[in-house]
Parts: C-alpha cells; structure tokens; sequence
C-alpha cells in the first residue's frame, strides 16, 4: 500500500475527548474515527488490525473444535421477555419497533437467539457436545461511553456459546475454553490472568474475566500474596477479623446522643471508638418489586452490592433507596433502624458476628442504641457475605494478604448451566433413554476493539504504538527519503520484490514531505519493521533497518532482503507463539 493513497493519514492532535493513551494514538496514527459518542469508523489501517484479530480468533476457535455461524443483529423481544431479561439495570438494552409494530431488541448479547436457534433441531445427545461461535455487532446503551474503543456503544463481538449433555462434560469444554482463549490473547502479545467473576445479567453460576493488567482498567481485582487466589471485587472473599470477642455481652441500652452524629465518621469521632464497634445500615429498592432491602454490616465495611443481589435473587435489579423510599417505612437517610421496620427484608454480613456490644441500629433524633449484639439483640432474615473486600484485608484461609489490582477485561467465560434451557421452552435434546433433557450450557466472549486498544495501552512509547507482529496493519513499514530517481526506482523495486514474496508492506513514497515527518508518522503508526531507502543507503549497496521496538539500525544488503526481513517476521512471531 502507498501512503500516498492510504485514506486516513495521521495527524497532530488528538481530540480533547480523548483521556487514555489508546484513545489518543489509534485517533492519531489513523486507524479510527468516531461518528457519534460511542460509534466508531475503523480506517483502513484499523480494519486490517481487526482482520487480523478475527483471524487469530478463528484459528484458535476452530482448532478447539468450535464452529462459526451468524445470528440475526435484530432480536424479537419475545425471546428477551421470555428469559426476563428485558428489565435488568445492567443491561443497556436498545429496543425498537418496525413498521408493522413488531417489537426487537438491538442485540448485545446472544444467549436468548442462540437457544432459540438450536431448540428448532431436534438433536440428540449423539451431537452432543458442540460450540458454536460468531463474530457479530452488538449494542450496549452505555449511559456515557468513554475510553475510545474500550467502552463504546457499538462494537464488535466474538461470543461463543457450548452446550454439552451435563456438568461433567461441560467442565471439559469450559477448561478447554479458558486454555484457548489464554492462546489467543498470548498470540495478540498479551499475557490475561483468569480472574474469578461474576455472572452478572448474563446467568448461571460462576465465570472468569481475562484481565490484562492496566492503570486504566476498569476491572478492579484482588490477588493474594501468594498468587493462588484472584477474584474480581464483585465475588472476592475474605476473613473478616475479630473486634473484641473476648469482651463480655453487656447489657442493651437506649442512650441520648447528640444531633450532629450522622455519619461514620461522626460515631468514629463522639465515641471515640473505630468505625468497626458500630452498625452501618444501606437500603436497596428492587425495581421490578418495590421491595425494600435493608443491608447491615459493621460500621468500617462496606456493602457489595453484587453480592446482595445474588442473595436477594435480583440480579441487575437493585438501586439505592432515595427519600421518597424511606418514607414509606417511616425513615430518612440517617434515621434507618438495624430491625423493626416494616415491610422490608433485612440482610445481614457476616461481620455482624465478629464484634460484640456494637453501637447504633435504633437512632432516633437524640437516642441511639448501645450494646448491640447479634443474635441475642437482632437477627437479619439471611446472614451472608454481603461486604467489598478490600486492599490489605485477609484470604478466607487466613494465611495471605490481598492486594487490588486493576485490569482491562480482554475476554469473559460464564458457566450457564441450566439458566437458559430452564426459562426457555423446548430447549431440550433427547438422551439414550429417549427421555428428554435440558441443554447444559455455557458462553464465551471476546470484544474485538476492546482488545486493539488494549494491545495498544500495552505497546506503546512516547513516539506512537508498537504493534506485536500478529497484529500489525502491516508486517513493515518502507520509507523512501530523497525525491530523486535513483532512489524511488529503488525503492519501487524493494516494494515489488517485498509484497511479490507475500511481505505486507506499508511504503511512505510522499513526495514533498520531510524525512522527519516520515520518521515521525511511522514511530506513530508503529509498524515492527522499518526499511529506509536513501542515497546514503544506496552508496553501501543496502537499505537501512530498524525495529520499532529498538534503538539501533542496520545495514542489510539488497540481495539480502527479503530473507532477512523474513527472517525479522519469523523471530517477532516466535515471541507470541503457544
């Protein structure tokens, strides 16, 4: 390709919009534009790192023995409304009618059209297991899409989908699926750790992130010291420490209490006690029931409220209690009792039982209550772990400390199980016995521009990307220095030579344009091979190289080239093979 004709050239400054390094240099270098916020044009130089991606995808997808197919983008809402999904708060849904009235939903995940899809065969356990996977555009209405391609509201999406007879065949295939994408992200140069999750919206019982670790991650996580256990904030455990059990339960009581204590910090500060010897109360409103949940837990902990919802059965389906909430069981923010209000369910943490004589729980406008010991003074109608952990909190066993760490999410595994065979009728194959059973199921996904920006926050300098070789929009990058004909008839022989030996080739042949400018434009675009074409060169019968990764430069003689640029690709290659 002439970069004289390439559509999308680079350009000086990125847009002010732009906060994160992927962001400002895929802008820069030419491989993206927005069209409206979160709605991205990939260039011609982006849509050949995309390419490449989907084939490196592909390959480890197909050699795990899964097959590609295509679902519709548009998704009858009765297929959402039939699994419930339609009314998560997790879920961005984009919904629309055509012009006979026929309700859809823009698709943003494909488990409901899957199911659909393999329910209208009647297989049997013989065709059993089998994984079936996609690369399609989905659509997530993100409130405020932002980090360029790492949270848009368009995007393109490998998401897989298994079904195996039952749990002891899926675990293989979901192993399997966890080893290949390793694979993959390692072929895109990036080393993901499988976080332990949450299934969120998405169901079933458990799931792994593949996190690439990042400052401007958005997946917070913990890791033990010794690295054995890694768990994102959403489902991390951990060993809540004893306050004071060896005190003696002394006895409740009502005492006055000044106005101004509200707050934790205000107990902390009035009875000059850590915020671990009170009672914090949290109220959740569920919006498909109204019901009020009140979440107890001790006064220097704070609620998770993943964890709450998977208690509760309301996935996606809590937001914070406002005013008008408290209200109804005669309340206001500050005012919420440990017990006795009507109406609500009380969910405690588990820390409630690692403290005794607590203080607080009954607060009135000049009382409160001393002296609180679970159990004896109150009980939740569930206690549970319901509390984030934290940097420098203990593993369950007691034995390490945790660290939080950030990371991109580069891929997601979810175990399904029965969660969509159950809700979805007919979702059934016929066993040995003739009898019919419920698919086991589980999904995969892996966010195709999600990924090109976290390979280019991983390869990067102050100069531009540097693309890992599997990725490149091209495998090198020929610069022509000086306008005469010398050295464009040399150049167009390199080129030819080059791409006639399968070498991809970007060639910089500009006219008018300063060799600074051209260094310049390829530091930003970041090809791995940089071939440069001079009279210098050409008075030593050879053409410089350089590594976009290195400093130095070499020599290489022209009857040399193509071998050793061949030679370049194969050991940049080497450095991401499985």
């Amino acid at each position: 390709m002439k970069y004289s004709k390439l559509f999308g050239k680079t350009v000086r400054e990125a847009p002010t919009s732009a906060s994160i390094t992927s962001h400002k240099l895929l802008y820069q270098a030419g491989f993206i534009r927005e069209s409206t916020s979160g709605h991205y044009y990939l260039l011609p130089l982006g849509l050949r790192v995309n390419q490449k991606i989907i084939q490196i995808i592909k390959e480890e997808m197909d050699k795990a023995g899964a097959q590609e197919l295509v679902t519709p983008v548009l998704h009858p809402i009765e297929l959402w409304e039939e699994t419930k999904r339609t009314s998560t708060v997790n879920l961005e849904l984009t919904k629309l009618k055509d012009r006979r009235g026929t309700g859809y939903v823009l698709g943003g995940t494909a488990e409901e059209m899957i199911v659909d899809l393999v329910r209208k065969f009647q297989l049997s356990y013989k065709d059993l297991p089998f994984n079936i996977y996609q690369f399609s555009t989905k659509f997530r209405d993100e409130f405020r899409a932002r980090g360029g391609l790492l949270r848009a509201r368009e995007f393109t999406m490998k998401d897989a989908y298994s079904f195996s007879r039952d749990e002891k065949e899926f675990e293989k295939e979901y192993k399997k699926m966890a080893n290949t994408y390793i694979n993959i992200f390692k072929r895109f140069g990036l080393e993901a750790k499988m976080v332990l999750a949450d299934n969120g919206y998405i169901g079933g019982e458990y799931a792994h992130e593949l996190v690439v670790d990042s400052v401007i991650g958005e997946s917070r996580y913990l890791e033990s010291d010794d690295g054995k256990y890694i768990a994102h904030e959403d489902v991390a455990k951990f060993k809540r420490d004893e306050i004071n059990l060896d005190e003696k339960e002394k006895k409740f009581e009502i005492i006055k209490q000044p106005e101004w204590v509200q707050t934790m910090d205000d107990f902390a500060k009035h009875y000059k006690l850590p915020k671990s010897h009170f009672l914090k109360n949290v109220v959740y409103r569920n919006i498909t029931t109204n019901e009020l949940i009140i979440a107890v837990i001790r006064g220097d902990l704070e609620v998770n409220k993943v964890k709450l919802e998977h208690t509760v059965d309301a996935v996606g389906q809590l937001i914070e209690a406002n005013e008008e909430d408290l209200k109804k069981i005669h309340t206001k923010t500050g005012y919420v009792h440990s017990w006795d209000h009507k109406g609500v369910t009380y969910i405690g943490d588990l820390s409630l039982k690692t403290a005794k004589n607590l203080i607080g729980g009954q607060k009135e406008e000049k009382t409160d209550s001393i002296n609180v010991n679970y159990g004896r003074d109150f009980k939740c109608e569930k206690l549970t772990d319901i509390a984030i952990a934290k940097d420098g909190y203990i593993t369950e066993d007691g034995k390490h400390k945790l660290k939080t760490k950030k990371g991109i999410e580069a891929g997601n595994i979810f175990q399904l199980g029965y969660h969509y065979s159950k809700k979805m009728k007919g979702a059934t194959y016929v066993d040995k016995d003739g009898s019919l059973k419920q698919y086991y199921m589980g999904c995969y996904g892996i966010g195709l521009g999600r990924n090109i920006a976290t390979i280019v926050e991983k390869y990067n300098d102050e100069n531009g990307i540097i693309w890992p070789i599997s990725v490149s929009p091209y495998q090198m990058h020929l610069i022509s220095l000086e306008e005469d004909k010398n050295v464009l008839e040399k150049s167009e022989k390199i080129y030819r030579l080059l791409t006639d030996n399968g070498i991809e080739v970007l060639w910089d042949e500009r006219k008018g344009v300063s060799a600074g400018v051209k260094f310049h434009d390829a530091d930003l675009i970041g090809i791995p091979i940089r071939l440069v074409v001079s009279n210098k060169s050409l008075s030593q019968n050879g053409i410089e190289l350089k590594l976009r990764s290195e400093q130095k430069t070499d020599i290489i003689k022209f009857e040399n080239i193509v071998n050793t640029i061949k030679v370049k690709i194969s050991d940049l290659g080497n450095q991401l093979k499985v």
